[in-house]
């Protein structure tokens, strides 16, 4: 094994072995488990636009019952993230990530087999207690392990695998909801994937070094680093087993010295919400209002596959221009694709914006998500990132309510005027967060 060039490896921390290595199969190995169950959350969330669409036609539902189908699950959303984030630091990151994958799974199932409005929002609310607890606890267990020199990278790769999962969902409407009779229940059956998932997750994924070492567990954090430096062929030189300070756990994430971090960060969190849950959700509604059933799926799907290129752009950018302004100048970009959209006049026009949009929004996404983890230390990373979630939550209960409202009042124009608008504001509260780029995390 080769031995590590970088200083004393004898004073290193197991954080500090961790970021000087490259990126290896084990860090793949954990990128992909966790992708995989954010790709099929994403698809959890966009199969529920196509089964709107679906119910409109076979249930002859009015705008404002779709609008509670399509919000429910952000309301358990909410309070997934906050319970999520709590749970996530006091009894694990893996543990959590595995327990929320088979609640939503489970949920989504079972509402495959709805026999009314009902019970399939109960079950979608139910949906939505697993996803909101999911998402922020992966981000914050990838962000723990990846080298901080590409960090950002390795956390916007992570969240590109919402846009797979997003695509399989455009790829699923597409197949069955036109062809298959109640294909939504097909649809949303295949949720039940997750449940079996969830096995492999919590036997598969490393705890997080960091949270075994603030609960005191050297032992098992010593095990996880050798597995990590061998993968690397770097020769493993034990850490001290050095006490973490108690105060990183005793903070507030409201403190003085955290407090306008948070305020910038739920202030992205509730505008990128309001805006990206109130355009997608209703997207193929929207778009049916103008164009045929086939047309509206393979328009839904084209705009959908832009998400990737999004992505892949700020992959790059954030680990070259720095986290802020990737995230400030991708929400500008939304807002200005949110305001082409909603004057869109032609098939053309509304492609174009629709596929702008897709890129901008998702690759801001990423960005967020790269930055969320790194501003908080261990004691309280799960519960900043979850608590930043579950208040965006919150704008994304109202954002599909707010749709009817805003197209009675003024059509698209007026609805992606006010996205636009919410949009740009994100981009205004993202230049208040720090710049984390390729620093260590806090411990």
């Amino acid at each position: 094994m080769a031995t590590p060039v970088e200083g004393d490896v004898a004073e290193l921390t197991r954080s500090q072995r961790l970021d000087r290595l490259p990126f290896t199969a084990k860090h793949a190995k954990l990128l992909t488990g966790s992708g995989v169950g954010w790709a099929l959350d994403a698809m959890d969330v966009g199969l529920i636009s196509y089964v709107m669409l679906a119910l409109k036609v076979q249930w002859h539902l009015d705008p404002t019952t779709l609008s509670w189908i399509g919000s429910i699950g952000f309301v358990g959303m909410a309070l997934g993230a906050t319970l999520g984030g709590l749970l996530a630091d006091r009894i694990g990151r893996r543990q959590v990530f595995a327990i929320t994958l088979l609640i939503y799974g489970l949920a989504t199932g079972a509402a495959a087999l709805s026999i009314s409005v009902a019970m399939l929002i109960v079950l979608r609310f139910i949906v939505g207690l697993g996803l909101g607890a999911e998402l922020p606890v992966a981000s914050t267990l990838v962000s723990e392990f990846a080298p901080k020199r590409i960090r950002g990278r390795v956390v916007v790769a992570l969240e590109a695998f919402w846009a797979v999962g997003w695509l399989i969902a455009a790829l699923i409407g597409y197949l069955l909801i036109p062809n298959v009779t109640e294909g939504w229940r097909w649809a949303l059956a295949i949720g039940v994937v997750p449940t079996v998932y969830a096995a492999v997750v919590r036997w598969g994924l490393p705890e997080s070094v960091r949270f075994l070492e603030h609960k005191g567990r050297f032992a098992e954090a010593e095990e996880v680093v050798v597995g990590f430096e061998q993968a690397a062929q770097v020769a493993p030189v034990p850490s001290p087993n050095v006490a973490p300070s108690k105060s990183s756990g005793e903070v507030s994430i409201w403190s003085a010295e955290l407090r306008r971090r948070t305020i910038a960060l739920w202030a992205v969190w509730f505008f990128i919400n309001l805006s990206y849950y109130g355009a997608f959700i209703w997207l193929p509604s929207l778009l049916k209002d103008r164009f045929s059933l086939t047309v509206t799926l393979t328009y839904a799907l084209i705009i959908t596959i832009a998400q990737l290129p999004g992505y892949a752009a700020a992959a790059y950018l954030v680990e070259k221009w720095g986290r802020r302004p990737t995230l400030a100048t991708f929400l500008l970009g939304s807002a200005i694709s949110a305001a082409l959209f909603g004057f869109a006049g032609s098939e053309a026009e509304v492609l174009a914006a629709g596929c702008a949009l897709s890129f901008f929004n998702l690759g801001a996404w990423g960005a967020l998500y790269a930055i969320g983890p790194e501003i908080y230390p261990t004691g309280i990373r799960g519960t900043g990132t979850g608590a930043a979630a579950a208040f965006g939550r919150i704008a994304s209960i109202i954002a599909p309510l707010s749709v009817p409202l805003l197209l009675s009042g003024g059509g698209l124009p007026m609805v992606f005027t006010v996205f636009g608008v919410a949009f740009l504001l994100a981009a205004g509260a993202a230049l208040l967060l720090p710049e984390r780029r390729n620093q260590p995390l806090a411990d």
